[in-house]
């Protein structure tokens, strides 16, 4: 590959699913709020500015407290025109973000009301300065527990719109079973809400097994794991559900050793709907464009494995119609 197609390659217009709205925060942002707030964070920083955390365990609460000094709905919507910018930048045209109720009013639907209002109203500030659509995906966090859940889960139920469009759970894989926090999801699908759980990051292919029967989800937080049991990724394809693979993230947490072990390649050839996301882009010093270089020179796919697999994307993405039309004419090259 010349560098003539990868600089086609990384340029391409983007569509990203799973992004998570605190964890895109750029550690300059928060150092700046913070210090508006005199508030003393330099726990979590490394002395180059980044943030700092020595496993994923560790990385949850370093991004729990990096949430702390975002206290109002002006702070969340200053947020949402930064990590807007951020993935504008990379040539994201679509991007769905999960938001969680637990940091935006403390999981009161009044509460929650404002700071969504205030996040939707960057969101379509930035759509016109920077040509970038956002929707907003509730979550739960599973390791906050299943009565918590339901808190968020009534949160997405009272506010699902055109604008805030689906629900799932992210947090610690570790804590619990999907099945525990089934009441939620439940309630936020009779809400009409879209469903997506994290899943096969951390636990093995029954995990990914369990996220699809007993919560119903049409797509899957990550899923790699499921490689370790080809009935499962079967399923997948049978079934069509699709991955929110973050090859990035996963390399930097120790997932997979290399991007070159990760099993990406191996899902999409047995039929997987995959796409391709950041998950929380400076905790993980990547982006968008990094992704899709990386992912080039490991494996070398090419311009039109990428356009598909925008494409495939946008068809799982949890916007309406009109939406998913205007976004899939802006995928294709003039």
């Amino acid at each position: 590959m010349n560098e003539d197609q990868l600089h086609q390659i990384i340029n391409l217009p983007k569509t990203e699913l799973h992004l998570h709205f605190e964890g895109g925060a750029p550690p300059a942002f928060i150092r700046g709020l913070a210090k508006e707030k005199n508030i003393d964070l330099s726990r979590i920083f490394n002395e180059d500015g980044s943030y700092a955390y020595r496993d994923f365990v560790h990385f949850l609460s370093v991004y729990e407290a990096a949430t702390s000094v975002l206290k109002t709905p002006e702070d969340f919507a200053r947020l949402c025109t930064a990590v807007l910018e951020q993935s504008a930048e990379n040539g994201v045209v679509y991007s769905e973000t999960f938001l969680s109720p637990d940091f935006c009013g403390g999981g009161d639907v009044a509460a929650w009301r404002e700071y969504l209002h205030a996040i939707r109203e960057a969101a379509e500030a930035a759509e016109k300065s920077h040509g970038i659509t956002l929707r907003g995906v509730v979550t739960c966090i599973r390791h906050f527990g299943p009565e918590q859940a339901k808190t968020a889960a009534l949160c997405a139920a009272e506010t699902a719109d055109d604008w805030l469009v689906g629900f799932g759970m992210a947090g610690d894989e570790n804590k619990g079973k999907q099945r525990d926090y089934a009441y939620s999801f439940d309630m936020a699908r009779e809400a009409g809400l879209h469903l997506t759980s994290h899943a096969g990051e951390w636990r093995g292919p029954q995990e990914v097994r369990e996220a699809v029967e007993d919560l119903g989800v049409s797509r899957i937080g990550h899923g790699v794991r499921a490689i370790g049991d080809l009935a499962v990724v079967d399923m997948l394809a049978e079934q069509g559900v699709t991955l929110e693979v973050c090859p990035g993230s996963n390399v930097f947490l120790g997932v997979f050793p290399s991007l070159d072990k990760h099993p990406i390649e191996q899902l999409r050839d047995r039929g997987v709907n995959v796409t391709v996301s950041t998950d929380d882009p400076p905790f993980f010093h990547t982006t968008m464009r990094r992704e899709y270089d990386a992912l080039a020179k490991t494996f070398g796919w090419d311009e039109e494995i990428f356009t598909e697999l925008n494409r495939t994307a946008m068809q799982a993405a949890f916007c309406d119609a009109d939406t998913r039309d205007a976004i899939l004419k802006k995928l294709e090259r003039p």
